[in-house]
């Protein structure tokens, strides 16, 4: 099984500046597009860094350390003193591949702690931003959607059963799977591969017994 890729959920129009780039230039694009940050690129469209909100913001309050609440050791006097991109920018940019699975894309954000990725071709050229709220995308998955997939991919596919060999019902991205396993087949890997289907929130399995008392499972219907 593979997740949904970058590619599938980045926006690959991308405002962008340069290195020389005035300061209220920048401003004025985060303002006019609404948006909380902006790449910088070389002559050949290759990023070199990102300028954000918080960059422009050490111009209010002069960029001593310690001055802002909570600037901890990372706050740089010099920001408050650029003019351009290049002053200004958080080097080097953290980027991501448009191949990259998004969870891939989501690990990396968590690492450094950033809300967006910008996205580089094989000659790390820029062509998209993928940001927390695209990612976030994938959990808007139909439970219909969700249930094909485990069907498809994790039963017949992975596992080599029959479709029907267990029930599987999905609401609101639960997947509730019940039945007799076939041999060789552990609960723990069959709930893990439905959990690294997109947009699965939780995977339970019921047993048959369990399954006889509570009555009929229903399936969402294919």
């Amino acid at each position: 099984m593979n997740h949904q890729t970058v590619r599938g959920v980045m926006s690959n129009a991308v405002v962008r500046v340069q290195a020389g780039t005035p300061f209220k230039e920048i401003a004025h694009l985060l303002l006019e597009y609404d948006i909380t940050a902006v790449p910088v690129v070389d002559t050949e469209d290759r990023p070199v860094g990102v300028v954000s909100e918080a960059d422009l913001l050490h111009k209010m309050w002069g960029g001593q350390e310690g001055d802002a609440p909570g600037s901890g050791a990372g706050v740089r006097p010099a920001k408050a003193w650029a003019t351009d991109a290049a002053g200004l920018m958080t080097s080097p940019a953290v980027c991501a591949r448009e191949d990259w699975s998004v969870v891939d894309a989501a690990r990396v954000m968590a690492q450094h702690g950033i809300k967006r990725l910008l996205v580089v071709d094989e000659g790390q050229r820029l062509i998209g931003v993928v940001s927390r709220s695209d990612l976030l995308r994938i959990f808007v998955r139909t439970d219909r959607a969700i249930r094909t997939e485990v069907v498809e991919e994790v039963l017949v596919r992975t596992l080599g059963l029959a479709p029907s060999a267990l029930h599987v019902d999905v609401s609101h991205g639960q997947v509730v799977l019940s039945g007799r396993l076939a041999p060789g087949v552990s609960v723990p890997a069959l709930e893990e591969l439905c959990r690294n289907v997109d947009g699965v929130v939780a995977v339970e399995f019921r047993p048959v017994q369990e399954a006889d008392a509570d009555g009929p499972v229903h399936q969402i219907p294919g």
